[in-house]
């Protein structure tokens, strides 16, 4: 069985959420003060996190950095707090996703499925028992691994998120063709988020940062002004 920790300092919403995923067969369990809230976090007993932002002690921006600095698990943003600002911030912290109160419990558990969906792929594929992968793709100094989900640059790997393993690899496998923001959030986001494109900059922002030598001149994804992102052969 899943476990879901649920950071929120409104007992009416973490028991609704608590709720809807033990009909899914999820246990969760609830924290209402930051400070707390990270602890249980950072305790490694937790498959997923529901954060909310304005918490007493510790605020979810805190948390959500700490927290993705040492573990790789969902984290997914539930807050009053809509502005595009806040979910770039979020974002760019790590967060795996950005839900807006009021929101839908069952499409939230929606959410959560499949994101713990990915990262189970993701960790399965990067584990020591895989097989070495018979299908990489070289692009100059830059080796994309498909099946293992990892990624080398110039024999030195790089660690991505399973969301930055996804974005890169979709770009690298369209060469020369531009998608713009809302392309590939569709693509590669789907059914999983509603709208929240400001996240696809962000995550080509922390993969050049990764995989370029200089971030702000890229050689591998390229911007297209007033058009999206290109990748380049």
């Amino acid at each position: 069985m899943k476990r879901i920790l649920i950071i929120e300092d409104d007992p009416y919403i973490a028991e609704l959420q608590k709720d809807y995923f033990g009909l899914h067969d999820m246990d969760a369990d609830i924290v209402h003060d930051g400070n707390a809230g990270l602890d249980r976090a950072l305790s490694g007993e937790f498959d997923l996190i529901i954060l909310d932002l304005q918490l007493p002690g510790a605020n979810g921006f805190d948390i959500c950095k700490q927290v993705r600095a040492k573990l790789d698990i969902p984290v997914l943003i539930v807050s009053a707090k809509n502005e595009e600002v806040d979910k770039i911030r979020g974002f760019g912290l790590g967060a795996d996703d950005f839900v807006t109160k009021p929101f839908s419990p069952s499409e939230l558990v929606a959410r959560a499925k499949a994101h713990l969906a990915r990262y189970e792929r993701y960790t399965r594929e990067r584990g020591p028992e895989k097989k070495p992968d018979s299908e990489v793709l070289q692009i100059r100094g830059l080796a994309i691994h498909k099946a293992a989900y990892r990624v080398f640059v110039h024999d030195r790997e790089v660690t991505l998120t399973a969301k930055e393993f996804e974005v890169l690899l979709f770009l690298s496998e369209h060469p020369n063709r531009v998608f713009s923001k809302e392309e590939l959030f569709e693509r590669i986001w789907g059914l999983e988020s509603s709208g929240e494109i400001a996240t696809v900059a962000v995550h080509i922002s922390r993969i050049r940062e990764k995989i370029e030598e200089d971030p702000s001149n890229p050689q591998y994804i390229g911007t297209v002004w007033g058009a999206g992102y290109r990748f380049t052969i």
